[in-house]
């Protein structure tokens, strides 16, 4: 499957797609991130539980830094369908908010608010 395109169409979900999926997602999606295992994890809820979510972070130019479609899965702690990447980023990482991710939920073809993130490269 291609990369969705980041466009008005696809952020609108239409009324038929939501009333159909009605209690598989909760809210709008959101993401948040942490470090874990050197790298940074960026985790999301409220996605379409059991369907696909494709997640980028990308630098602000629109460069693609890391990307990676999973399946949205129930979580003890995190509202609707929850995703958790480990991305290939170096992290903890200082400097600027140079780039952010986002995620797509196939389902319901909507995109969650962009998360400024920190994109570091290690150079060891």
């Amino acid at each position: 499957m291609g990369v969705p395109a980041l466009s008005t169409a696809a952020n609108a979900s239409t009324a038929s797609a939501a009333g159909t999926l009605d209690g598989l997602r909760q809210g709008r999606p959101f993401l948040f991130t942490y470090t874990f295992n050197g790298h940074l994890k960026v985790a999301s809820g409220n996605f379409t539980v059991d369907r696909r979510v494709y997640l980028v972070v990308k630098y602000n130019t629109g460069r693609v830094a890391f990307s990676k479609w999973e399946i949205a899965r129930t979580h003890a702690v995190t509202p609707g369908g929850a995703v958790y990447v480990e991305t290939t980023i170096a992290a903890p990482c200082a400097g600027s908010k140079n780039g952010y991710a986002q995620a797509y939920d196939e389902a319901t073809r909507t995109w969650s608010p962009r998360l400024q993130v920190n994109i570091c490269q290690r150079i060891d």
